[in-house]
């Protein structure tokens, strides 16, 4: 029972009731003792009482039923369930709180978001969703990866006070046809082919029902509302002694049907069994002919023709003889000859080896008995990609025919061969950042003792020279080694918030200079693009090679290259997510993109280059021409700029290509105001005389000495170590203290890092410079040590004097 009213305050009712109480018990007082003044003074008295009363109802909570404060989450269940997304709702501290039967199939009951039976990548990235959404109060378009498959996962912040997380799952697999013909037929897709005469039924494996659309279910029940689903179709239909087929309802009074079975399964995968698929059973009255054959209502023709050419699979129908009758759109593209003419036999479509195979096939399907069955064929189109030809007998039409059923597969292939590269490109990135990186060690030492023998000769001297030219070509060698980190994405970035169009710009007169006065290039930008965040100069970088590129294709088409001319062009897009979702790729995240388009007339890459083109030390120029780095450097810039490239050909007016086409995809950027990460600027060298007790940790002999000697020049007391064990050793024994610690990353046994920990453990305020190949934001994010500072390898003596010189004088690493 509430006490208060909503507002918090007394209700009307009781308030009036306990008024006119006191007025009735001051009249009573003032009848038995005669007194005005004894009177009064009890009115008085009420009033006080009344008002403190008053005073601490005010204060007293509004009372509410248990029921009305706890969440009924039945309800949200019920509102949860969907056919095709898992929802879940956490609260902060990671608890499952309710989930849908979708996501119990897909995941378990037994976890909670992100902790999900998922690959540890993905697990990685629902964490990251989770701080997100948490702190943004919405993120989404990630996808992750399971043994039961993929899913775009999204999470939202909700509740009265923000204290959940709802979570949704759809999933990436592509559509089963029985579902997604089953969906239409209950739909205006089915009142339209009932309308038109034919008559549609989804059926099992076991011949029970799973859907039909109105006209079927009024013919078979005499009612079109009934509910069909379970019941045994064939027990719907009956058959006379020529195999006429008729509605059981109807009988001999109804007209005869032509009965068309179409396999519902997905022919580009190998392990569908036919006899364990469902089929889309058409109905329709007998004298329907296909393409003038057998046809006795012509009208009625057409309109199978137009309802085969809707239908979500490549269906075409040859006869008895083998030759073609029919094929609808989706078979003529699935089949390489959508703007072609169809050819008289299947045979025809396909490479010489399989010719006598599928001819014999289509023999034998077409002796009118009711079978089916599948073989691989490969195209004429594309002889290199074997694909699934579905076969099925079919009678009730008068003759037998056969019916073959083809899927669309290009965008499978192409996805196949994208992720095929994309894998291979990383496999490929790892190695050539380890070479850099044992590379970058050795250069290390050739600088190193360079810069030592240097220190002993002076301009003039006869050997001065062969050592600086010495020096000079470590230094090109160590240039080759960036480009590798870039290609491998484990080069240091400085990124920021800028539009790709600036970019274009400041290098629009360079590319002029690089091009010529015979090239022309054009410029041409969408508006309200979207901010990227990337290096300015690693862009920059990307421009000039896509542009490099272009020119020597361009100059080729004509061999002395004095009269080759032709046209660069640089394009930006807005590329939206839901652009992004009607592509179903399954290489790039859902997600706002603006798009870099580079387009050439160069005559194109050959089809043997593309899937080549961004690996390391591959060109297609002279020898002695090229490094073959280029683009491999373009994609590693691209790629730990967050963003994705692809390369194909444009086709021209002969349908030949006429020129080469790259797509850059950078994401979004969904942050505040531009930001920038710090630059350090190098300074001149400083001399550091003050001394100090430096442990040197280093397993490269080389390296090792010429840092050791570089640093005793300056002036400093150095102890060496092979690796982290024995340095952690010479800290652990005591003794003078150190006042810097230079080290490697990584070391056989205890690496540098954890070499790094311990030694933190014994002296918390003792700085570090690590050394190493590898990128320094790479090695920051891994890293993670206060105090922490970095020197690329390879260094010259200068460089590392300089930078223990400005750790030591407290300056930044």
């Amino acid at each position: 029972m509430k006490l208060l009213a909503d507002n918090g305050q007394p209700p009307m009712a009781d308030t009036v009731l306990i008024a006119a109480a006191a007025l009735v018990s001051v009249a009573l007082i003032f009848l038995i003792t005669g007194s005005l003044l004894v009177s009064v003074s009890y009115a008085g008295g009420l009033v006080v009482l009344g008002l403190m009363a008053l005073a601490l109802l005010r204060r007293r909570p509004v009372v509410q039923s248990e029921t009305t404060m706890t969440a009924d989450w039945s309800v949200a269940l019920v509102a949860m369930e969907q056919d095709d997304r898992a929802i879940a709702i956490t609260d902060r501290a990671g608890r499952l709180i309710c989930a849908s039967a979708k996501f119990d199939e897909w995941f378990g009951s037994a976890h909670a978001p992100p902790r999900l039976p998922l690959n540890p990548e993905s697990v990685e990235a629902l964490s990251r969703l989770a701080r997100s959404a948490w702190r943004d109060g919405r993120d989404g378009g990630i996808i992750v990866a399971g043994d039961k498959g993929k899913w775009e996962a999204e999470a939202e912040r909700a509740g009265r006070s923000d204290e959940y997380l709802v979570w949704r799952f759809t999933s990436t697999a592509r559509d089963d046809p029985k579902i997604v013909i089953s969906r239409r037929l209950r739909d205006s897709f089915g009142e339209m082919m009932s309308h038109a005469g034919l008559e549609l039924a989804v059926v099992g494996p076991e011949g029970a029902i799973i859907a039909v659309n109105q006209g079927f279910a009024r013919r078979a029940c005499g009612d079109e509302s009934a509910s069909l689903v379970g019941q045994d179709f064939v027990a719907l239909l009956r058959s006379d002694d020529r195999e006429r087929i008729y509605y059981s309802r109807e009988g001999r009074e109804g007209s005869p049907q032509t009965l068309v079975q179409v396999p519902l399964i997905d022919p580009s995968d190998p392990d569908t069994d036919t006899a364990h698929a469902a089929s889309l059973m058409l109905l329709l009255d007998t004298g329907v002919g296909i393409g003038g054959w057998g046809s006795e209502n012509a009208a009625q023709g057409t309109q199978l023709e137009a309802l085969l050419g809707q239908l979500p699979l490549g269906l075409a129908m040859a006869d008895r003889d083998g030759r073609f009758l029919f094929a609808n759109p989706a078979f003529r593209r699935a089949s390489g000859v959508e703007k072609a003419d169809l050819p008289p036999y299947p045979s025809d479509l396909v490479v010489k080896e399989d010719k006598a195979a599928i001819s014999d096939a289509v023999r034998r399907y077409g002796q009118g008995l009711v079978n089916s069955g599948d073989m691989a064929i490969r195209l004429r189109t594309e002889p290199d990609e074997p694909v699934s030809l579905r076969l099925a007998g079919i009678r009730g039409m008068g003759e037998p025919a056969v019916l073959l059923c083809l899927a669309d597969t290009t965008v499978e292939n192409r996805l196949r061969r994208q992720v095929a590269q994309a894998t291979k490109m990383q496999a490929v990135g790892q190695l050539a950042g380890g070479v850099a990186h044992d590379f970058n060690n050795v250069l290390t030492a050739i600088i190193g003792y360079c810069d030592l023998m240097l220190l002993r000769h002076i301009p003039g001297d006869s050997d001065y020279d062969d050592i600086q030219q010495i020096k000079a070509n470590s230094n090109r060698a160590a240039s080759l080694t960036r480009q590798l980190l870039a290609f491998s994405r484990q080069q240091t970035l400085q990124p920021e918030v800028l539009q790709l169009p600036d970019i274009i710009s400041e290098v629009s007169q360079l590319l002029k200079r690089l091009l010529g006065a015979k090239i022309t290039l054009e410029t041409h930008h969408d508006r309200d693009l979207g901010p990227v965040r990337a290096d300015p100069r690693q862009l920059e970088q990307v421009i000039i090679n896509l542009a490099v590129n272009a020119r020597d294709a361009i100059q080729s088409q004509d061999k002395a290259g004095e009269h080759a001319t032709g046209t660069l062009s640089f394009t930006t897009h807005c590329v939206s997510a839901a652009d992004i979702r009607r592509m179903r790729s399954d290489i790039i995240p859902i997600g706002d993109y603006t798009v870099l388009i580079a387009e050439d007339t160069g005559g194109g890459i050959p089809a043997a280059y593309l899937p080549k083109i961004f690996e390391p030390f591959f060109t297609t120029k002279e020898q002695g021409k090229g490094t073959g780095l280029g683009l491999s450097t373009v994609y590693g810039i691209v790629k730990q700029s967050g963003g994705f490239i692809f390369a194909d050909n444009v086709p021209g007016s002969d349908g030949k290509a006429q020129g080469a086409r790259f797509l850059i995809y950078l994401p979004v950027y969904e942050g505040g105001e531009a930001e920038t990460d710090p630059v350090v600027e190098s300074e001149e060298a400083s001399e550091w005389s003050g001394g100090g007790r430096i442990l040197l940790v280093e397993d490269e002999n080389m390296v090792r000495a010429v840092a050791e000697r570089a640093l005793v020049r300056q002036g400093y007391t150095v102890i060496s170590a092979e690796d982290g064990d024995e340095g952690l050793e010479i800290v652990r024994a005591g003794g003078e203290p150190f006042d810097l610690v230079v080290s490697d990353v990584v070391m056989p046994s205890m690496d540098g890092p954890a070499m790094a920990r311990e030694i933190r453990k014994l002296a918390p305020d003792l700085p570090v410079l690590f050394m190493s190949g590898y990128a320094e934001e790479q090695l920051r994010r891994e890293i993670d040590i206060d105090g922490m500072h970095f020197i690329p390898k390879p260094f010259s003596v200068q460089q590392i004097a300089v930078k223990v010189g400005e750790i030591l004088h407290g300056g930044q690493g």
